[in-house]
């Protein structure tokens, strides 16, 4: 109800420009029992289920981040929904609202925990499962230096390439799908992990189909050979290092900006007065709290 309050809904626009595409990017939606409800990704992920099956077993639900509902379920499928309202222009010429609600948008992400319920991924307690952390052979592994190594081998052939990397005996091993012997599975995982560095399970892994990686950090990310050779990080021009846009197009590729990102009001002033604002208009929108001004000062 925002919008309709500063005479900006979408009934009013699609009046004046009927191939608008007003989208509306809320946690909960336009409607429902908490629609005008404060929230945050947490409570979005609560209420579309997923969250009941994130976290390790004998743990409470864990909130990984505020990527799934902000960014994913809501950013990204927002995104989407503008996508298709423009292709459905091109043949109707009509614009149209869309609802994005990361509710919605992100238990509709999770359509693959609902639609294979019943094929065995999902038939035991939380962390008990082959992609929850219950798997010894789909997990994280500490080093002995202290860093960690991602485990996802989970076809039959990749996991006997992740037993003969660890120096193992599959002969002398239980059945890999042998759901009674993952935890005592996961402890033997655990203590051969904790004999190398990882770089040197790196050495052993790195060019097999084990399906074992190093969980980096940020601050090693952008110089691993794989992600320098993809070129998938950059540095701006205050040496800050982010992503690249993704994904890659072929014609059209994204051409980023190496400037530092603005600070949140850095341009607000300059952005009102370039669209005819007075400066008399725009200090009584800052002294009303409706915008922010963040002046960056001179370093002397």
């Amino acid at each position: 109800g925002v919008m309709e309050k500063l005479g900006l809904g979408p009934e009013v626009l699609l009046q004046d420009n009927s191939r608008l595409i007003y989208a509306r990017l809320t946690g909960f939606g336009q409607a429902g029992k908490y629609a005008r409800s404060a929230g945050h990704d947490i409570n979005y992920l609560a209420l579309s289920g997923v969250l009941s099956k994130l976290g390790r077993k004998g743990e409470n639900p864990y909130a990984p981040l505020n990527l799934l509902a902000d960014f994913a379920g809501g950013g990204v499928m927002c995104a989407v929904g503008i996508v298709i309202a423009l292709y459905e222009r091109t043949k109707s010429g009509k614009g149209q609202v869309i609802d994005a609600s990361m509710v919605k948008g992100v238990a509709y992400l999770s359509s693959f925990l609902w639609k294979s319920q019943n094929s065995g991924f999902w038939s035991r307690p939380r962390g008990e499962n082959l992609l929850d952390s219950g798997a010894p052979y789909y997990e994280t592994y500490k080093t002995s230096d202290g860093k960690f190594m991602a485990v996802g081998a989970i076809e039959p052939q990749f996991y006997e390439q992740l037993i003969k990397g660890l120096g193992l005996d599959s002969d002398k091993l239980p059945s890999q799908f042998s759901y009674s012997d993952w935890p005592e599975m996961k402890k033997r995982f655990a203590s051969v992990f904790a004999q190398k560095t990882q770089a040197e399970w790196c050495s052993i892994f790195d060019g097999t189909d084990a399906c074992v990686s190093p969980i980096l950090s940020f601050d090693e990310v952008a110089s691993h050979q794989h992600n320098k050779e993809r070129n998938s990080f950059i540095k701006n021009d205050q040496e800050d290092i982010s992503p690249r846009p993704a994904p890659l197009l072929s014609r059209t590729p994204a051409v980023p900006s190496f400037e530092r990102d603005p600070f949140i009001g850095e341009h607000t002033e300059e952005i009102l007065l370039e669209y005819g604002f007075t400066k008399e208009e725009v200090a009584k929108l800052y002294s009303d709290q409706v915008i922010e001004f963040n002046k960056v000062k001179a370093n002397l």
